[in-house]
């Protein structure tokens, strides 16, 4: 992405934010409107939030890892995720809490990217970003990772296998739980502006092909 020449055609918004840009050629700058609402979803284990928060910091956008609150929330009930999202089949409290907060963060704010299953949902006029992923490849990415025990997820955490059949589960109770609350099936690419195959690429290169996409739609140069 080259130095930018700013021009009312190009952004007719009139509330402009300018900032450098530490991973562009020198001199190189970033431009984007106040009103970019970047929503990321993505399969357990495609790089989701890595992905976003290294948007967020680069971009010097708000973050929000919707993940992230779940888990807490889920262990402060001594739960893995895994367990949460089960509980979360037969009751509403593990879902609206934080899909409520979506609602409200996407009528308040209009400059940040968040991760999260339900986010481009909730905030309709986000860009829609999807993250797709190979499950086994997604299941040695997260056997690999060195916080493993620290994602608390789940418990069988001892082989590739174990945490691929978690992946699948994880996928099953989204499928459930979405379907049965909202008629919403999450991982229909139909409902995004981008897709993305992470299982070959890493967190660097999905990013460059995100700002890539958000540089041709003008949302930034």
């Amino acid at each position: 992405m080259a130095d930018v020449h700013l021009s009312a055609q190009t952004f007719p918004d009139e509330n402009i934010r300018l900032t450098t840009h530490a991973h562009l050629p020198s001199g190189a700058r970033v431009v984007y409107t106040d009103t970019m609402i970047i929503t990321i979803n993505g399969k357990p284990g495609s790089g989701k939030s890595s992905v976003a928060q290294l948007l967020a910091e680069r971009l010097h956008l708000e973050y929000i890892d919707i993940g992230e609150i779940r888990r807490r929330a889920a262990k402060e009930k001594g739960m893995t995720l895994e367990e949460y999202n089960k509980w979360g089949e037969t009751t509403t409290e593990s879902d609206k809490p934080v899909d409520d907060l979506l609602v409200q963060t996407g009528k308040e704010k209009d400059a940040m990217v968040i991760s999260g299953r339900t986010a481009f949902h909730f905030i309709p006029h986000s860009i829609k970003i999807l993250l797709d992923v190979d499950m086994h490849i997604a299941a040695q990415r997260i056997f690999n990772d060195k916080k493993i025990n620290e994602r608390n997820e789940t418990h069988d955490v001892a082989s590739v296998a174990s945490i691929e059949q978690s992946l699948h589960e994880r996928m099953r109770s989204d499928m459930t739980r979405y379907k049965k609350y909202y008629s919403l099936n999450v991982y229909d690419k139909i409902h995004y502006d981008l897709v993305i195959d992470t299982s070959n690429i890493s967190i660097e290169q999905t990013y460059e092909k995100i700002t890539t996409y958000l540089s041709k739609q003008k949302f930034i140069s």
